[in-house]
């Protein structure tokens, strides 16, 4: 049998050659990448018997120069030491990842007359195979084979795990079926190490099927297997194929473990089917797998994203009866769901029941709960909340800095969130395209256009890219603000640019347009929506509708009302609200109640605009109160 294989290594090796490298390279002398100056420090004294450190002491060598100094002795040793034990070091060093020393010492050890045998060649093929040096690794196989060395199970791995990390993923296949051909039986880290290969080339397929193709080998996956699997599947998504393997497992009376089952729920959980993570996860536990930390985090943070709030308090009363103490991520899925709820009162009850439990709060904590204050226009207790997060030596990120800046914009304090970004950039933290265009919101707010247009300009010169809502928010400043002309030049520039304006950027163009009084410009822009591949919404409609009737144009707002009617998007409560002021301000009763009518048919009502209007309009006797009992 040894021969047989023997026999067939040597043809794989002469296969691999012609197909995939042609001749081999040259052995390496193990490249003496350190250079003389390694040579020389690798005499420098190590402290106590080498033998005695190899035997007992191996772990307490984790510095390089204590390696290299254990080497010096073992090397000024006569006789040498045994290849075992120069081994034992080679594989330590490996163990540190300085591939580069091991190959180095390697070269060494040839140029002393210390002789490799297998152990030392596969160990040096793998140090070649993690600096993606495949083509080395092969060379060094090549020479071991001809000097009589059959490649175990452990240098076949090594060169799988060269191949799939050098992307030569289908080489890596086929080593695996050869493997088996040769009478090798690949073991679990081949197979996984092959299966996280094929998941990194995005193969999920072909890995599913590799666990069929081990059954009809006889080789029967295990756990770690089939975990290896079920995680690739969920990082991607595929929920249904990780839930089909499960069900492979049980057929082939594999039952899987606490990790595979939270991995699955977890999955579920953050594609949106929580009823189907709730169901697996009651039959992990009638199965007796006792869920743990993680699983019950993933689940309470799900239910509570969807608001089902008593599903996620039952989990949390059940995980604390298991004994099982939540941490700070369970705590952070509930506080900031609750947050998001509005549920600030709640958010902070969990905050208080962290702190005595001991539980030290995080920058996510602190950051949840700095954006409910700041929901409810609570500023100094978030402001307070950002100072203690401080003091406890948990810094803030970006993120905890943008949501108070976009506080105090919201609370028209934006000096304030200069202030914070000022500081923020103190502490080396460069803001991103939300910090920055939520300080430009603020800032045209405040009115005030200069200091706005200066943070834009800084953000560009930051090498912070603007976004469609960066732009969207200048350029709406800017026709608030009456910087009409500007407004344009941004426009034009955007146009230009491989950016999509949206629906948004074109209303509030035409409305800037309408409300300059370039009513026409505004018309050519909403005409030529079609051609750009957008389509005008209410807004749009309602926007034009608006121009035309300041402007005097009653057809074309009759016009565009018709169009709306008959084509879509059908008249909301703006658009004829809209109109019926327009006809009240030219004193066309007639045509106002017609509207008026028409739009209570519709379900809509008058706006405070519309009846403030007419208010106004009974009081100085131009409309009779018939027209107020319309409305209403």
């Amino acid at each position: 049998m040894q021969r047989s294989i023997s026999l067939t290594a040597k043809r794989l090796f002469v296969h691999w050659n012609l197909q995939g490298i042609g001749n081999p390279p040259t052995v390496p002398s193990f490249f003496n990448l350190c250079g003389s100056g390694c040579w020389e420090r690798s005499f420098a004294s190590a402290s106590g018997d080498y033998r005695e450190i190899l035997r007992n002491r191996l772990s307490d060598i984790i510095k390089v120069d204590d390696a290299i100094g254990l080497f010096g002795d073992m090397v000024k040793s006569r006789p040498f030491p045994s290849i075992v034990e120069f081994s034992k070091l080679l594989s330590a060093i490996a163990k540190m990842k300085k591939f580069d020393l091991v190959i180095s010492l390697g070269e060494q050890m040839q140029t002393l007359g210390i002789s490799h045998d297998l152990y030392t060649y596969s160990i040096f093929i793998n140090c070649f195979c993690r600096r993606s040096q495949l083509s080395l690794a092969l060379a060094v196989l090549g020479k071991m084979m001809k000097l009589g060395y059959e490649p175990n199970i452990v240098t076949l791995s090594s060169l799988l795990n060269g191949y799939c990390h050098s992307k030569r993923i289908s080489d890596a296949v086929a080593l695996v079926d050869q493997m088996v051909e040769m009478g090798y039986q690949p073991n679990t880290v081949t197979f996984t190490t092959l299966i996280h290969g094929l998941f990194l080339h995005n193969k999920a397929s072909e890995a599913v099927a590799l666990i069929d193709r081990m059954v009809q080998r006889g080789c029967q996956p295990n756990l770690v297997t089939y975990g290896a699997v079920v995680n690739g599947l969920c990082k991607r998504g595929d929920t249904d194929l990780a839930l089909n393997l499960l069900n492979k497992m049980e057929a082939a009376e594999i039952e899987a473990d606490v990790v595979i089952y939270s991995t699955v729920i977890d999955s579920l959980c953050k594609y949106r089917h929580v009823d189907d993570a709730l169901n697996l996860f009651t039959e992990m536990d009638n199965k007796g797998i006792r869920p743990d930390i993680f699983t019950y985090s993933s689940l309470i943070s799900c239910l509570c994203n969807y608001g089902r709030w008593s599903d996620a308090s039952r989990l949390l009363s059940d995980m604390i009866e298991r004994k099982i103490n939540p941490n700070v991520v369970t705590f952070n899925a509930l506080i900031d769901a609750f947050v998001k709820e509005g549920k600030l009162v709640e958010a902070e009850k969990l905050y208080d029941e962290m702190i005595q439990r001991s539980i030290d709060p995080d920058i996510f904590t602190y950051s949840s709960l700095i954006n409910g204050f700041c929901m409810h226009d609570r500023l100094d207790e978030a402001k307070h909340m950002f100072e203690l997060m401080i003091s406890k030596d948990c810094f803030p990120n970006v993120v905890t800095y943008s949501t108070l800046i976009k506080g105090f914009c919201k609370a028209k304090r934006v000096e304030e969130g200069m202030e914070l970004f000022r500081e923020m950039s103190q502490r080396g933290l460069v803001g991103n395209t939300v910090t920055y265009t939520t300080l430009i919101h603020g800032f045209f707010q405040a009115r005030d256009c200069d200091n706005a247009q200066m943070v834009f300009k800084q953000m560009v010169s930051d090498g912070v890219p603007p976004n469609i809502m960066t732009y969207n928010t200048l350029l709406d400043g800017l026709c608030k603000n009456g910087k009409l002309e500007k407004a344009m030049v941004v426009f034009e520039y955007l146009q230009r640019s491989k950016m999509e304006p949206t629906i948004y950027t074109y209303n509030t163009m035409i409305e800037g347009m309408c409300k300059a009084g370039k009513v026409e410009d505004g018309w050519d822009l909403f005409c030529n929506l079609s051609l750009k591949g957008v389509k005008p919404d209410v807004v749009a409609y309602n926007t034009m509708i608006s121009g035309f009737c300041r402007k005097g144009s009653k057809e074309e707002a009759d016009s565009l009302l018709k169009k709306m009617k008959e084509d879509g998007p059908l008249p909301n409560s703006g658009t004829y609200n809209t109109l019926i002021r327009a006809r009240l301000r030219d004193g066309d009763q007639a045509a106002s109640a017609e509207l008026i009518k028409e739009m209570r048919s519709c379900g809509f009502a008058g706006d405070a605009s519309t009846i403030g209007l007419v208010t106004n309009m009974l009081h100085d006797g131009r409309l009779d109160k018939s027209f107020l009992d319309m409305l209403s």
